[in-house]
């Protein structure tokens, strides 16, 4: 299975996100990523492990403000062989192919910026599925329609985020039994590693983790031996 850190951007900075209250968000005060600043956060993932890939929260685009778009060319242009994977508000389609169109990373469509139901399956993007408590963010009914699902779908339970409560294995589980063969991608709550077994163990193909591996919950070591992704389990 995959697990893929997350940085959270606003104004610029790399910010530690706590439970969905993104007012309170403040910047990482961290060694060696002092200031927030998002290629030193990077970078720090990946001095912990050798992450291809990480997930980015453009929290000022998803909020209805400036899309951080310069700064995902910083950290394209910094770490060239990791993949970013961007949620950043975007609802429409053809807002959609001319992000796609800049190269700066695969597209996340966000249920909680009520996007066209279909969108994510028709552009085969990601879909995050937003819940906040047992609340679906989104278009009415889009949580309880797999077909309208792409195969990457990210589960995101907002209150859990830092929270260090555990996933929300309920709510991965129903998306599983919704979508057989579908990539399933918990995010939020990941306290360490006997999490992303339990994980694995529903067929979770992977985890966006920030807090765990950050606080050295999560080694590299036991990165490097999470157990193979069964999409049959």
């Amino acid at each position: 299975m995959q697990l893929i850190p997350v940085i959270d951007l606003k104004g610029k900075k790399a910010v530690r996100a706590v439970r969905g209250e993104r007012a309170n968000y403040r910047p990482w005060n961290l060694p060696g990523c002092g200031d927030g600043d998002p290629v030193e956060a990077l970078r720090l993932y990946r001095a912990i492990h050798p992450f291809p890939q990480v997930y980015i929260a453009d929290l000022d685009a998803i909020a209805g403000g400036e899309a951080n778009d310069d700064v995902l060319a910083r950290l394209r242009d910094a770490e060239p062989d990791v993949a970013l994977i961007v949620d950043n508000g975007i609802n429409d389609e053809a807002a959609a192919r001319r992000w796609l169109a800049q190269g700066l990373g695969r597209l996340v469509i966000g249920a909680e910026n009520h996007p066209p139901a279909g969108l994510a399956r028709e552009l085969g993007t990601f879909l995050s599925l937003d819940y906040r408590g047992d609340d679906f963010i989104g278009p009415e009914g889009l949580d309880r329609q797999p077909a309208l699902w792409p195969d990457d779908i990210i589960v995101m339970t907002l209150a859990r985020v830092g929270s260090g409560e555990g996933p929300d294995m309920a709510k991965l589980q129903a998306v599983r039994r919704a979508k057989p063969g579908a990539r399933v991608y918990a995010a939020g709550g990941v306290r360490g590693v006997d999490d992303l077994r339990a994980l694995a163990g529903i067929g979770v193909a992977g985890a966006l983790v920030a807090t765990a591996v950050l606080s050295g919950a999560i080694t590299s070591e036991e990165i490097a031996n999470l157990p193979a992704w069964r999409p049959s389990a």
